[in-house]
């Protein structure tokens, strides 16, 4: 089963997401593949209300900020994944650190077809995004292209998961199948 969520930033998101794939793993390996790349303190602040969130859940931490399949040379396909995010995959690709954040368009192609891959892949997964593309305001090239790379994504992704939910100021709306809680 494979679920795909979708919403504003601090809308409830992750919590659906862990309770799901807690619920998913039904007592058995479940895992969090923690894909942000910190670039300061008020990133350092999420990842550790991310972190405090999860507490006493039973996941497994998977490091993996690029190539998500690669989280499967130590994390068992069979188990239950919580990709959190696509977003942030996304940004670590498209911007590598390593290319002083110069746009990578192969590297964003790249991790959208790996994502694809992932979820067709493992027994189950639950892959967060974050939906920033559908103001009016116009910003620059480089964050258009960003926008426009992860609204691709996301429609690939709700192609494939079995599930699509959206989550907005903390209401859920399912686009598609069901919720296993």
């Amino acid at each position: 089963m494979t679920y795909f969520i979708s919403g504003g930033a601090k809308n409830g998101k992750s919590t659906l997401a862990q309770d799901l794939t807690v619920a998913l793993a039904k007592g058995g390996k479940h895992y969090y593949v923690a894909t942000m790349i910190s670039t300061g303190e008020e990133d350092d602040d999420r990842i550790r209300r991310h972190i405090a969130d999860r507490d006493g859940m039973g996941f497994e931490t998977v490091e993996c900020s690029k190539n998500v399949m690669s989280c499967l040379e130590v994390a068992d396909k069979d188990g239950t994944f919580l990709v959190d995010s696509a977003t942030a995959l996304l940004q670590n690709a498209l911007f590598p650190v390593e290319k002083n954040y110069e746009m990578d368009m192969e590297a964003a192609h790249r991790c959208a077809d790996e994502l694809i891959r992932f979820a067709k892949t493992v027994r189950h997964a639950v892959i967060v995004s974050d939906y920033i593309y559908s103001d009016a305001e116009r910003y620059s090239e480089s964050t258009e292209m960003y926008r426009k790379c992860l609204a691709d994504i996301d429609r690939r992704l709700a192609a494939v998961c079995d599930a699509v939910i959206e989550v907005s100021a903390g209401q859920l709306t399912i686009h598609k199948g069901d919720l296993c809680i």
